[in-house]
């Protein structure tokens, strides 16, 4: 509602952000928090900078809101400091590939509704890290891929130097999986949650991390020196300093002692031999009270609530000397004190005390010594994480014989025997049934693709688009071979089970979506459109997909793969040049279909929606039935040569009255009065589901 004020956004967003935060909990953050010099004080106090012009947002007053209260937001909930927020950038959408959530989602490249198939994301099937960095990294490079032809074939130059140097892979990978999580263990550090065991863990990491330059430095390749190199010979001095203060086995939490090494201070060292000292005193004193007693079973002991006393049971209660004094009386025996004993506890427990304190006193001038090179430690690990993703690629570019694209600035994309990943590896290989596709921005533009549902027809238009995404991701693709041109971002339309949820109907979910398609792609786009129109009555979502793809064609003139089982829509391909039509090949047998799979050139004049009804087991009643009605309404909806009328100015008409079998005099009476040429085709089937509702 503030961004409302100042910068008049649509009601239509604003009720959709509303929408969104229905659904999850909100806590209102005061509108001062996001003035522009508000904001700008809090950068301007964290960063310990005059102003922000070297960030390169002074004159962006919407990022300045933004970052200033977030950074305040962080710095009121955390409460802590927090070092490792140690600069801002501006993230551009230029030089990327953009795809939105939805189309994310769609394709399943990070997450999917599956939760059992082992691999059924694009993510899973490439993921082969050893680091969580690593992890995180590849999952940012498949949700932002680049859109730079010259660093794309950077990534894609070291994937193949990785591929065809087995030994060399399996080295790094060997060091790559005993390296500790060091971004997160920065960020502990900034903010100040870092415990001694975290420590030990970047000292550990910070050494093979040095032990993986010494490795990049002699694979003889120049591209990852240059990138990848951890330049961990920079934190050495971080290693020696965590090294010589941190022992080898510190507890968890930091107050409690035994984390610093003695010789790392003087002073703790002659507490720590008082401590030790006083407990080899102990021991003494219980040996040599044992002789003096005469009870074997005596013994020295310590409780935080009594602190040091002397116990003996029951049965030696009578050997008990004068001088002990009663303490605490137990099930099976009595405790006691000394006045020795008292006074030894004092010096003991005193050194402990001042040894604790001394110790989480070095640890936090140890934590603020660190924080210095918290910027060292991410530059570390942002190449390490690089390295790990590089890697990962180039195992799945063997294991899953890959091949490497040609990315370029051109405006085609070629595939050979294109396969889409995961439904390959779910498969096993050699069963998935390849594909190639042309697409231009010439004669082969709009690809229309028919054919029955289960088919294959979402399959086929999905890989497409994942191998686009992987190889300017930096990955090699699934395919014989495969040309990519440039794509600036991914669009796709399908499905609407969230939005259903959210009670619109599958038609608006569709006409949203396509409009933002139709509104932001662009000439290098990639547009997959599956069943659009389908939310509707059957000439309106021809008519709309027919408009559709003119516009995509004539205006947008974006590559396009559009699935539909309006079979109409094929006749387009007739007047503009650049749509062409395919279909996906079915072999019928009888009544039964059988799936091919395969794609080819040309157009599908039936749906075998009927065939794939008795396939999903509808009574054979119900699919004869159907056959009938359809046969009736082809007959009302087609040219006597065969041509739907959709397109051709001539007017669709409903259907006709011997689709049913009737005697009611009044129907007919009804049906005669009809006047269904001076209708809309909506007009004249609503009449008709009237009458039929009211009289059959």
């Amino acid at each position: 509602d503030t961004y409302n004020e100042d910068r008049n956004l649509s009601k239509h967003i604003i009720e959709r952000i509303r929408s969104c935060a229905a659904r999850i909990c909100v806590n209102l953050y005061p509108n001062w928090n996001f003035q522009r010099d508000t904001a700008a004080d809090k950068l301007m106090e964290h960063f310990k900078v005059l102003n922000l012009e070297g960030f390169g947002i002074a004159d962006k007053p919407a990022h300045i809101s933004a970052a200033g209260a977030l950074m305040r937001y962080l710095t009121e909930t955390q409460k802590t400091f927090l070092h490792h927020i140690n600069k801002i950038s501006l993230d551009s959408a230029a030089g990327t590939l953009y795809i939105d959530a939805v189309s994310l989602r769609n394709l399943e490249i990070i997450e999917t509704g599956s939760k059992e198939a082992r691999y059924a994301t694009v993510y899973s099937v490439l993921d082969n890290t050893q680091t969580a960095m690593g992890a995180r990294e590849l999952k940012k490079w498949l949700k932002s891929p680049l859109a730079d032809a010259k660093l794309i074939n950077r990534r894609l130059d070291t994937v193949e130097f990785l591929a065809d140097a087995p030994q060399v892979r399996e080295r790094i990978t060997a060091i790559l999986s005993q390296i500790s999580d060091i971004e997160r263990i920065s960020g502990k550090l900034g903010s100040q949650t870092v415990n001694a065991r975290d420590l030990n863990a970047l000292k550990n990491g910070i050494a093979h991390a040095m032990e993986l330059e010494r490795e990049i430095n002699t694979s003889g390749n120049d591209i990852l020196k240059n990138d990848y190199t951890p330049r961990a010979a920079a934190l050495k001095q971080t290693f020696t300093l965590i090294d010589s203060a941190i022992a080898a086995e510190p507890p968890i939490s930091v107050k409690e002692g035994g984390m610093i090494r003695p010789d790392f201070s003087p002073e703790l060292k002659e507490l720590k031999e008082a401590s030790s000292g006083g407990r080899e005193w102990l021991a003494a004193l219980q040996e040599s009270e044992r002789k003096a007693t005469g009870i074997s079973s005596l013994k020295v002991g310590y409780t935080s609530v009594f602190g040091y006393y002397i116990e003996v049971s029951k049965a030696n209660l009578k050997s008990v000397p004068a001088n002990y004094i009663r303490k605490q009386t137990m099930v099976n025996g009595e405790r006691f004190i000394t006045p020795e004993l008292k006074e030894r506890e004092a010096l003991i427990l005193g050194a402990q005390e001042k040894m604790t304190a001394l110790e989480y006193e070095i640890f936090c001038g140890l934590r603020e010594s660190l924080i210095k090179e918290i910027p060292a430690l991410q530059e570390a690990s942002a190449r390490i994480a690089g390295l790990d993703c590089l890697l990962s690629l180039a195992g799945a570019a063997v294991s899953n014989n890959y091949v490497r694209p040609k990315v370029d600035d051109s405006e085609v994309i070629e595939i050979e025997e294109g396969r889409h990943p995961v439904v390959e590896k779910s498969l096993g290989f050699n069963e998935f049934i390849p594909n190639d596709t042309v697409l231009n921005r010439s004669d082969e533009m709009v690809m229309v693709i028919t054919g029955p549902n289960m088919a294959g027809k979402s399959t086929y238009m999905r890989q497409v688009a994942v191998i686009v995404l992987m190889a300017q991701a930096g990955s090699f693709v699934p395919a014989k071979s495969a040309v990519i041109g440039i794509v600036d971002k991914i669009f796709t339309r399908v499905g609407a089970a969230d939005y259903l949820a959210r009670g619109q109907s599958t038609f608006m979910v569709e006409m949203i979506e396509t409009a933002n398609i139709l509104n932001n792609a662009t000439r290098r786009s990639l547009i997959l459109l599956d069943e659009v129109g389908r939310g509707t009555s059957t000439f309106d979502g021809v008519s709309i997909a027919w408009a559709i793809t003119e516009y995509i064609h004539n205006k947008i003139k974006a590559r396009t793969l559009f699935a539909t089982h309006y079979y109409e829509l094929t006749e387009i391909a007739q007047n503009l040049e650049g749509v062409k039509n395919y279909n996906i090949e079915v072999k019928e047998w009888g009544e039964k279909i059988i799936f091919l799979r395969k794609i080819v050139k040309g157009s599908t004049d039936r749906s075998y929606g009927i065939h794939v009804a008795r396939l999903a087991g509808l009574p054979g009643e119900v699919t004869d039935r159907a056959a009938m009605i359809l046969k009736d309404l082809e007959k009302a909806n087609y040219t006597n040569d065969g041509k739907s009328k959709i397109g051709t100015g001539k007017q669709p008409q409903a259907a006709q009255p011997d689709l049913f079998t009737f005697e009611d005099s009044e129907l007919k009476k009804a049906l005669k009065e009809l006047q269904v040429d001076e209708m809309t085709p909506v007009e004249a089937l609503l009449k008709l589901k009237e009458l039929k509702d009211k009289y059959l």
